[in-house]
């Protein structure tokens, strides 16, 4: 059995024959057999990680499952680094094949010129005037759902976050209603699950039959594809197009810079793709603030009065605390795509993937003093650095719906606040659990909550008895 060493002296080719040394330098790291480490990542996940970093230091190499060789780093100034590397350098690595799930259209598939190109007619939707149409949209989605809460029962919030992510994006990105509205919200969440659990898996070279996992994505592809296509031909021929603010109809509307418009298969793989980035992820985000503010009464009652007030400067440093200390992403990825990349101390050769973990960024007390408490006021007044605090990964990879999820994070924890009391609870924080693509909540985000009538601040955790 193998074993990854990360010292590595690989010999070259001179120009004229004769051998010449070429050293990559990589940081320490495990000399254990490849299959130990994978299982100890594996098995150990976030542990496993800040073990290393305690024995290695901010950087180190190991061998990860379908990764391979890789280097871990968490030193601010060599994720800045990174993340300003050129994509011809080093570029997103799509280690879950989502760009042959999502399709050939999707940023997750695209790199390069293409990438560029393509992200440039993305950025407009998600950012200013554009945003603020979208605000009516979330707030209306979260009465809806809170309308079904119960009252001094304890549940799971996380479900409920899901329906009013999905209903966001199908409104606001899809321009969805109606029939198409209800089909898309049956339908997306099975294909994108579907397609999640095959992300990983070889696709058949022969015909497995209808039955099969990969005729199912298939089928589902092409009914979503004609929804699409339906919606589409609609938009075209709206005499009101311009008037419209959801995604689908600025795509439409949109041109690359030779003047051409963006195909329908384009349009329609950038739809889901947005929905699949920003519907699970966010909804998840939403839960852990839930858990996170019922264990916090002092912050909670804090808010409840800012609401009651018209501000808020204490709720959006809580989101910025809630996703550093609880990042539902836990790493951002880059694979080698030069001879070698040299990254602050370390050369690192081709074909290796650089592994940025956001979760020991996050948790470092020279990053953030006494990282492990959960303190929003460490964001109020100032904005986060955008190389320390990165949930939303950086560079020209960084997510292009971060502001869209500020926002829709922003309102829906206005509304709860405004609407309902979120009772407090002495309970243990919920684990972490990993689930295929965001880490959550491992109870779902258990809410307790009553109607507010009179406006009233939330009550103590003393005063409820400590539990939930």
């Amino acid at each position: 059995m193998s074993a990854y060493h990360p010292a590595v002296h690989r010999r070259t080719k001179g120009e004229k024959g004769n051998c010449s040394m070429a050293t990559t330098t990589l940081p320490p790291g495990p000399s254990v057999p490849n299959l130990i480490q994978g299982m100890a990542v594996m098995a150990g996940g976030r542990r496993t990680m800040r073990r290393l970093r305690d024995r290695y230091g901010d950087a180190f190499t190991l061998w990860m499952p379908i990764l391979g060789p890789t280097v871990v780093v968490s030193a601010p100034a060599e994720v800045r680094q990174l993340f300003q590397t050129p994509a011809d350098v080093a570029d997103y690595h799509d280690v879950m094949n989502l760009g042959r799930v999502l399709g050939p259209g999707s940023l997750f598939a695209l790199s390069g010129a293409e990438h560029r190109a393509q992200r440039k007619l993305l950025v407009p939707p998600f950012h200013g005037r554009r945003l603020r149409a979208y605000e009516a949209i979330v707030e209306e989605e979260t009465l809806r759902e809170l309308a079904s809460w119960p009252e001094n029962v304890a549940f799971a919030s996380q479900p409920s976050m899901m329906r009013i992510t999905l209903n966001i994006i199908l409104r606001a990105v899809f321009g969805a209603d109606g029939a198409e509205f209800a089909h898309l919200r049956e339908l997306l969440p099975r294909a994108v699950t579907l397609g999640s659990r095959l992300a990983l898996l070889p696709r058949p070279s022969v015909n497995l039959g209808r039955w099969s996992p990969w005729a199912r994505l298939d089928a589902l592809r092409c009914e979503y594809g004609e929804i699409i296509d339906r919606m589409i031909t609609r938009a075209e021929a709206d005499q009101r197009l311009d008037e419209r603010d959801d995604v689908l109809a600025l795509l439409v509307r949109s041109r690359y810079e030779d003047g051409s418009a963006m195909t329908r298969g384009d349009i329609a793989d950038e739809l889901i793709t947005m929905l699949a980035a920003g519907h699970e992820t966010t909804a998840t985000t939403l839960a852990w603030v839930v858990e996170r503010l019922r264990r916090h009464p002092t912050v909670l009652r804090d808010l409840v009065d800012e609401v009651d007030a018209g501000g808020s400067t204490l709720r959006e440093a809580t989101l910025l605390e809630v996703l550093r200390t609880r990042p539902v992403i836990t790493q951002t990825l880059r694979q080698v795509k030069a001879d070698s990349m040299t990254l602050g101390r370390w050369t690192v050769p081709k074909g290796h993937s650089v592994f940025a973990s956001i979760a020991l960024i996050h948790e470092d007390d020279a990053v953030f003093p006494d990282a492990h408490r959960f303190d929003p006021t460490r964001f109020v007044g100032t904005k986060p650095d955008l190389y320390q605090w990165v949930p939303f990964g950086g560079g020209h990879r960084r997510c292009i719906g971060a502001a869209f999820a500020t926002m829709e994070m922003n309102i829906v924890l206005r509304t709860i606040l405004r609407e309902v009391t979120l009772v407090p609870t002495a309970d243990r924080d919920e684990r972490w659990q990993f689930r295929g693509i965001a880490y959550a909540p491992g109870r779902g985000g258990r809410a307790v909550v009553r109607r507010r009538t009179g406006r009233q601040a939330p009550q103590s955790v003393a005063a409820t008895g400590g539990r939930a």
